[in-house]
């Protein structure tokens, strides 16, 4: 269900703008499609895990939030981030 650490700094290589640059919000925005995902798959198989189906509702809203923030300082960079991460909106 997580992501590996391995994956995480690929992440983090591909979205940041330094190698160590893990706090930006493109970054969090990134590793929180991973693992949305990631439990999105999780949760196709097991139905009535409703304790992950919350933590996936949290972190929805947690990206939706962090996405909304980076919408506000520049939303030619919000167009280009959810165009590479594939989300609609």
């Amino acid at each position: 269900m997580s992501i590996t650490s391995e994956r995480t700094a690929e992440l983090i290589k591909e979205y940041g703008k330094s190698e160590s640059d893990s706090g930006s919000a493109a970054v969090q925005v990134a590793i929180l499609t991973e693992r949305i995902v990631n439990l999105t798959e999780h949760l196709k198989t097991h139905k009535k895990d409703f304790g992950s189906r919350r933590g996936l509702l949290s972190m929805v809203g947690q990206r939706r939030n962090l996405l909304d923030y980076i919408k506000a300082g520049d939303e030619a960079a919000y167009k280009a981030l959810i165009g590479r991460l594939g989300l609609r909106r």
